[in-house]
């Protein structure tokens, strides 16, 4: 299983000490949050983008070349790009230069961003019409990266004549879809993509039927079954005790989740509300605790979900760099040896 160092880019104070990063300083320690991933064993790293909120990062391409500039080796992704409030001209553009600089390490996961929809009528569009618009913008970005001299008209952007998109990728960049439905995972089939869970949003329960029925999709579409990729991601945090995870993480894991609870509530008119609840998410969304508490745990989320790729996100809720540091090399020293085959 390949493993990954991951952010959304929340700049939270700490939740004892009350210091806050300027964002300056967040963006810095997401470079050298990647230098210690890189260190520590991990394959890739993704960040995500957000729009108008405390989650900082809204430029990932930018934000992956100076990652890329400082680690070798690592695979540069994203978590998500929103393709729908994005012109897929730009995208291509954008991330076929992030893979000239870094040849073979460039992948994008897309996804719809429907549980921020405020983002939407900022950037001119209705939320109503959100899949279409992702569908439409992503199968448009497929063609622009894969063909030159392109044709195209739709519903959602203007029409293009004769246009090739440079610089042209130096490979068939591989796109995953964050799909937390049904109907997400059927275009990730569709299109060929590789599937990315939004699991942590959830109990990774409530994605087997998904990933089950995607596979199904993916077959019947005539594709060879070993071209299957599936990622899924996790709050994480490795202690040197269960006892030092619920001392020093859970604080800050409680601080966060109220934050994402809150905004997900502002963005959904109050319709979706997540409390936090610590036995049911170290259940659920997240692989913390001991060392061994955390293999335990990747060994229960592989045999549900059977997944090629683990996304640990741990730099939520105001982490100070030490305590970030310490986590990621123990997780790198401990934990990601026996991660399953």
């Amino acid at each position: 299983m390949e493993s990954a160092a991951f952010s959304l880019g929340d700049n939270l104070p700490h939740p004892v000490t009350g210091v806050a990063l300027s964002e300056a300083d967040r963006h810095r320690q997401l470079i050298q949050y990647s230098i210690w991933a890189e260190e520590a064993g991990f394959d890739a790293v993704h960040v995500g983008e957000h729009h108008f909120n405390d989650y900082m990062l809204s430029s990932p391409p930018v934000v992956l070349s100076a990652i890329g500039e400082r680690v070798p080796n690592l695979i540069l992704s994203t978590a998500v790009t929103l393709v729908p409030t994005l012109d897929p001209v730009r995208v291509a553009e954008d991330y076929s230069t992030l893979d000239n600089l870094f040849p073979g390490r460039v992948e994008i996961v897309a996804g719809r961003g429907n549980l921020f929809s405020r983002s939407f009528p900022a950037f001119g569009l209705e939320v109503r019409d959100a899949r279409q618009i992702f569908e439409e913008r992503l199968s448009l970005l497929q063609t622009l990266l894969r063909e030159e001299d392109v044709n195209w008209s739709g519903q959602f952007r203007g029409p293009l004549q004769n246009v090739t998109t440079r610089p042209r990728p130096t490979r068939d960049l591989p796109i995953w879809i964050g799909a937390g439905s049904m109907e997400s995972a059927l275009l990730a089939a569709k299109l060929g993509c590789h599937l990315m869970l939004p699991s942590v949003f959830g109990h990774p329960k409530m994605f087997v039927p998904i990933v089950a029925r995607y596979k199904e999709a993916w077959e019947e579409a005539g594709r060879d079954i070993d071209g299957i990729l599936i990622g899924s991601c996790c709050h994480a945090f490795a202690g040197s005790s269960h006892d030092d995870m619920r001392e020093r993480f859970v604080p800050r894991y409680g601080h966060y989740w109220n934050f994402v609870d809150q905004l997900v509530s502002d963005n959904t008119g109050g319709r979706i509300q997540m409390p936090f609840d610590l036995e049911s998410f170290l259940s659920g969304p997240a692989v913390a605790g001991s060392s061994q508490e955390c293999i335990d745990r990747m060994g229960e989320l592989h045999e549900l979900l059977g997944h090629n790729r683990q996304l640990f996100m741990f730099d939520l809720g105001g982490i100070s760099d030490g305590e970030l540091e310490e986590t990621v090399r123990r997780f790198g020293e401990e934990v990601l040896p026996h991660l399953p085959d």
